[in-house]
């Protein structure tokens, strides 16, 4: 019998933990398949043109995608719609936006955190396609509620 230290042993599966390996499983998922748009495209193109390409490929796997997703702000019993767009929504849980900057900074972080908020999701994936590799170009986010 072999005795596994209590760090190491498998935390039971509650609904809320299998809610948790959904998302990060799927944030997997989708960095994979923006790593495969940057190998074949490179960095140097529009937002819009990564963007496509990454719905191709998550719808490819299956994956539902809706993209320029509108965000309202509810005010008490007043909703603004104010022009706020996710650039893709993943499974209804998992918010993209796609960048092609130089380096992600404060703003961006706050973007995304604002969606994160609104929307009530969990995680955020800040992808910038405009690094050498992608790995340098990604950024998660969590909705710390």
């Amino acid at each position: 019998m072999k005795i596994i230290p209590q760090r190491f042993a498998k935390k039971r599966e509650g609904p809320q933990r299998k809610k948790m390996m959904d998302i990060e499983e799927l944030s997997r998922v989708v960095i994979g398949c923006a790593i495969e748009v940057h190998r074949q495209l490179g960095p140097g193109l529009l937002e819009s043109a990564y963007q496509k390409c990454l719905i191709y490929e998550l719808q490819e796997k299956g994956i539902k995608v809706r993209e320029e997703v509108p965000m309202p702000i509810i005010y008490k019993e007043v909703k603004l719609d104010h022009g706020y767009r996710m650039d893709i929504l993943v499974e209804e849980k998992l918010v993209l936006e796609i960048k092609t900057i130089e380096t992600f900074t404060d703003v961006h972080q706050a973007q995304m955190i604002t969606y994160l908020k609104l929307g009530d999701y969990r995680l955020g994936l800040l992808l910038n396609f405009h690094v050498a590799i992608l790995k340098h170009g990604i950024k998660r986010v969590i909705n710390s509620k």
